[in-house]
């Protein structure tokens, strides 16, 4: 049975960090009692040891080689910018506790800054997350964005659009195609992260919104994989795309 509490132990680590999930601490503990439970019968634990030895192996294959370039690359989708009515920088993540942008919020929005600075358009547009992400006490990423820019470009800066209270990718689009209806807008520029990119757009044209996918700059990791540690939170990105797939063909998240 310890041999099952440190094998689940060591799944909740990986379910923290490679799936990206936010989890309370009681669904983590969950895994390692389920280990431990696991561990105390036989047949499940052989089951448990061939399963990790498994994980193991594949993890071990993405550390010390850079096979994940091809799937990495599979994920982005880059258009030439043109002139547009609007750019949109999708949401991404605050830091609650110190209250800061996470770095792809920054890097979306920089690269969206810096479509608006080189002419392509006036508005630029960025989110509200709504109150099923993160704590009650979290501050709004449109808040702190507004702030950044504010601080950046003064009374000169772009004109900002709030998308209010969205939850996903799906929920950005459909502010986006609410605003382009009543706004007239017949063409957008769309920032996001790279892995992400093919997904969102994809996700707005299922709106019926005309949108150019432009990506920003990779602040996660190197996108050469040279090192071991760039490869880890590439798996890291590659997991949480493909669970977010996988959410969308049961029926993913209710538009909020």
């Amino acid at each position: 049975m310890t041999g099952g509490v440190a094998v689940g132990a060591g799944l909740a680590v990986l379910a923290a960090f490679l799936g990206e999930v936010r989890a309370p601490a009681g669904l983590l503990l969950g895994l390692i009692v389920a280990g431990g439970v696991a561990g105390a019968f036989r047949p499940s634990w052989v089951a448990l040891r061939v399963g990790a030895g498994a994980l193991a192996v594949l993890i071990a294959a993405c550390l010390v080689t850079p096979v994940l370039r091809g799937p990495l690359a599979s994920l982005t989708l880059r258009e030439p910018p043109v002139k547009a009515d609007a750019i949109v920088a999708l949401g991404a993540g605050v830091h609650c506790g110190s209250r800061e942008l996470e770095a792809s919020a920054v890097a979306r929005l920089t690269g969206a800054l810096a479509l608006w600075r080189a002419g392509y358009a006036p508005v630029v547009t960025v989110s509200e997350q709504s109150g099923l992400i993160g704590p009650h006490d979290c501050p709004k990423m449109s808040v702190l964005e507004t702030e950044l820019t504010r601080a950046l470009y003064g009374p000169g800066g772009p004109t900002l659009v709030t998308l209010r209270s969205v939850t996903t990718t799906r929920d950005e689009a459909a502010r986006v195609r609410d605003l382009a209806r009543a706004r007239g807008w017949t063409r957008v520029l769309l920032v996001t992260s790279p892995s992400h990119s093919r997904r969102a757009a994809a996700l707005f044209r299922a709106q019926g919104v005309p949108v150019i996918s432009v990506p920003t700059q990779e602040w996660r990791f190197d996108q050469a994989l040279t090192q071991p540690s760039d490869r880890l939170v590439a798996l890291r990105v590659l997991l949480y795309e493909g669970l977010s797939r996988v959410k969308a063909a049961l029926g993913g998240t209710p538009e909020r």
